[in-house]
Order: C-alpha cells, then structure tokens, then sequence
C-alpha cells in the first residue's frame, strides 16, 4: 500500500501555512484552520475521493470573514488512523464531532459540505443538536434511485474486502491523463491544471484510494434521507447543471424534505463547482450566512 506524504506531495499543498495535525482517539487529523480567531466558526467538509486541497481558493475566500476549519477526512488525504466500525456516516460525523471538540469549537455556525461531505455536515448537526446553517454544495443526501440503492453500496462493499482492489484503482490512476479524463467525465467540471495534479497525486495512492472505497462501501443515505426533516438549521442547497454523479432530481427531492430549505442551481457548473467557480460559490454562502440566526447571534 502506498500513502501521500506530507514532506513529499504536501511539501506544496494549497493553503499549507494554514495546515496543523490534531490527534483525536485513533485518528491523526491533518487540518487547515484560518480565519480571525474571533470570528464565527465555518466548517467545510469534503467528499468522498477528495481532501483539504479542494477547497484550494475557497477557503482564503471564506477566511475573510469567518474562522474556517477544513480537515481531511478519515481515509483521505494527509489524515492517518481509523475509526471504530468502520468509515459509516454516523462514524464519520461524530469522528468529525471528536476533531471539533478538540480544537475547542465543538458547534460551528456553519457548515459547508461538497457532495458526501453535505452528508456527514447534516448527519453531525442533526446528532449532536445543532442549528447551524447548512450549504450543501452539489450534495449527494438522497440514496441512488431504484436498484442501484442497494447494488452500489454492495459492489463497494465486495471491492474494499479485497486488499488489490485499492492497489489497482491506484495503478490505473497513476497517469495524470487518465485523471484528467476521469474527472471530467465522472463530474462534468472544468479544473485548472493544478486541481488535476493534486487529485493526480491523491489518485496515484492505494491509501486514498482505500478511503474512498472505505466511505462508499459504508454509506447509508437511506436512513438519512429519512431524517432529513430532523434538520433543524437554515438549509441552502447548490446544484451544478453539468454535475454529472449527482442528479437534479436527488437535490430537488432532498429540498422538498428539509424545512425550510432553499435550492440555487448553476447550469454552467459541474460537481466540482466550488472549485470551477469559488469566487461566484464564496459570494453565496456569505450572503445566505449573513442571514442566518446561527451566525447573527
């Protein structure tokens, strides 16, 4: 198996003087954290496959105005260790929990998640009570529609048990072409070149790779569709007209379930929207923030 390396492929990671390693219980986080200490608390959860340098130009953006907290997630990225039962969403979100407690911010204002990452940021602030304001960037909260349910989650689940399965995705994703043409067929967006190199240099590791697979082999949006109505926090909901892994349809549906929620689609933005237009992505979550009692008060 093979990792990224901090002092090798992180020796230029986006954002790096923002970076910090947090070790919480069986996990040894890498984490970006900017912002005036003073401010309210921001948090931007990835998704699945990706880490911290997906937030590349949004987060100096975000840091303007709020204390943001970005962390590679269990399995991604520069973060090292497991969680207890595995990579599920619950797990997830009250590891996530764990992290916040530590760094002495243990109930954000808002919580910003892309794709899966919107999972985890609704599934933690439903556990743990909170009111924050949610945006959910191109968010994948609705199970995948008829059989496909329940074959996706089982084919990751057959492909994380076998310990090549990591080894070869890694192998195939050892050309940046490929990369490059992976990203953009599976998201429909347009990155820079340095966006592809960094997920190039992701992709390449069997370690990373694992993570993904790890995450998706354990996900159940079912029951957390079913819950989508115990959300409790002004709800905002961004969708890409190009995004080609999340339908239209998903995010309509998951709008329709949460109270009060709102929907913003971009028809020229793909998945990766944030990181295709992080100016036009920044300007809307700080002015539906701006408006929310979570951060008013």
């Amino acid at each position: 198996m093979s990792s990224v390396r901090w002092e090798v492929e992180g020796q230029d990671w986006p954002n790096r003087a923002h970076s910090r390693f947090v070790r919480t219980a069986m996990l040894d986080w890498h984490v970006q954290i900017a912002g005036p200490v003073d401010a309210p608390v921001l948090l931007l959860v990835h998704g699945t496959g990706a880490a911290t340098h997906s937030w590349r130009d949004l987060l100096p953006l975000l840091a303007k105005h709020y204390l943001v907290i970005a962390p590679d997630m269990p399995g991604h990225g520069f973060t090292r260790g497991r969680i207890s039962g595995g990579q599920s969403l619950p797990g997830m979100a009250k590891a996530l929990g764990e992290l916040l407690a530590k760094l002495g911010h243990a109930a954000p204002a808002v919580i910003v998640g892309h794709s899966a990452g919107a999972a985890i940021g609704a599934r933690l602030a439903m556990d743990a009570r909170w009111d924050a304001t949610l945006v959910g960037l191109t968010p994948a909260l609705m199970p995948f529609p008829g059989l496909a349910a329940r074959l996706f989650p089982a084919l990751a689940r057959v492909l994380f048990v076998n310990p090549f399965t990591a080894m070869i995705f890694a192998q195939m994703a050892s050309s940046r072409g490929e990369v490059a043409r992976f990203l953009k067929s599976s998201t429909g967006s347009r990155i820079d070149d340095l966006g592809i190199d960094l997920y190039h240099r992701l992709f390449r590791t069997s370690d990373h790779c694992a993570g993904a697979i790890g995450m998706m082999a354990n996900w159940d949006l079912e029951t957390l569709s079913a819950s989508l109505p115990g959300l409790t926090g002004r709800t905002l909901l961004i969708h890409g007209g190009r995004d080609a892994m999340v339908p239209a349809d998903s995010v309509e549906r998951a709008v329709r379930l949460i109270p009060g929620a709102e929907l913003a689609v971009l028809p020229d933005l793909g998945h990766l929207a944030h990181e295709e237009a992080p100016d036009r992505i920044a300007e809307m979550i700080l002015a539906f923030a701006a408006t929310s009692p979570a951060v008013a008060a």
